[in-house]
């Protein structure tokens, strides 16, 4: 998982290369089997800690945790299986939080993408959030998916998203009008803001029932087809295109 060799990486730039002996007494063989293990990680001193069978490793100014083979790690509360190159805390926080795609009320979603592409997300985004704005300029180097985009205005951050909302869903070219409002600033025209405050019905209050109900707070947020949901926007398409592959 690229995220933990970043993580060692960022590790071997801030500490210093010099290693001190353990600082307190553990079995030699358990401290050489873990650094072993860890050939890449500056391990300063490793000692043990108030729990059997962990172990603390000082790696400059941080502070890790290990089992006695060096294979498992602990850091930020998550556990990290550094042979396989996996969070498997975040990976049980996918599964146990995972939305049953059936669920979700496509029919109010604006769709994009690759239509006729067997993989599919969802997104729930705001028109003036910087994010999601960042998303969508993502979004257009991915391929090979389709893109459900719920529209959820957060009013209390963004006052005017709502009406931007409300004109985006009452255009004829919905997609066309959200990247003109999200990507280029364009004001939606007068004809689909008069339509979103008279005959146009938009499912703005329906989809923030969903998101609500989802535990959905902020945007953008993710959801991939097989249920794993992601909140904020990965910063290359390559990211976005892993994860939605789930690798």
């Amino acid at each position: 998982m690229r995220t933990l060799l970043l993580m060692i990486t960022m590790m071997l730039l801030s500490t210093p290369a010099a290693m001190a002996a353990e600082t307190t007494a553990i079995d030699s063989k358990t401290a050489e089997q873990i650094r072993k293990a860890l050939p890449m990680v500056p391990i300063v001193a490793i000692k043990g800690s108030p729990m059997p069978g962990l172990y603390e490793l000082q790696v400059g100014t941080q502070i890790l945790y290990s089992d006695s083979t060096g294979r498992y790690l602990m850091r930020g509360g998550h556990i990290l299986d550094m042979q396989e190159q996996k969070d498997l805390t975040q990976q049980r926080l996918e599964d146990i939080n995972r939305v049953e795609w059936s669920t979700l009320p496509l029919d109010k979603a604006i769709v994009s993408g690759d239509k006729n592409a067997k993989k599919s997300i969802a997104v729930f985004t705001d028109p003036d959030c910087p994010y999601c704005k960042g998303l969508e300029k993502t979004l257009k180097e991915v391929k090979g998916v389709k893109v459900y985009t719920f529209l959820y205005p957060l009013t209390q951050l963004h006052p005017d998203a709502r009406k931007k909302s409300e004109a985006i869903w009452c255009s004829k070219d919905q997609h066309k009008m959200m990247l003109n409002v999200m990507l280029d600033g364009q004001l939606a025209d007068e004809k689909s803001r008069q339509a979103a405050n008279t005959s146009c019905k938009t499912p703005l209050d329906d989809i923030a029932a969903v998101a609500n109900k989802l535990n959905i707070h902020g945007t953008p947020a993710i959801i991939a087809g097989d249920g794993r949901r992601m909140s904020g926007a990965p910063r290359t398409a390559e990211a976005l295109n892993n994860w939605i592959a789930n690798r």
